[in-house]
């Protein structure tokens, strides 16, 4: 079984009010990962992923896209703790 590692990403460009929370949400739960995703009131949004390293890159090379009506102009990784995360499914957050 792979390993299990979690990422933070923040994506900044047209991300708001253009369905990327549940765009992120649907693809991270067709790829069975476990964390979450919000909007952030500098207009960015954030999310954690937790997963297989494999899988963790697929969704944030999907991220890079967005969903349609996005404009993504930097996505930003960072490390976050997996152990938290796993097993909680994935789910939106309220603004932070």
């Amino acid at each position: 079984m792979a390993d299990i590692v979690a990422a933070r990403v923040l994506i900044r460009g047209r991300v708001q009010g253009v369905w990327f929370r549940a765009w992120t949400e649907n693809v991270a739960r067709d790829l069975c990962l476990d964390g979450w995703v919000r909007n952030r009131s500098d207009g960015s949004v954030e999310a954690v992923f937790a997963g297989p390293v494999g899988v963790i890159e697929r969704m944030i090379e999907n991220c890079h896209e967005g969903p349609p009506a996005a404009r993504v102009d930097e996505v930003v990784r960072t490390p976050a703790e997996a152990r938290p995360l796993v097993g909680q499914g994935f789910a939106k957050r309220p603004t932070a």
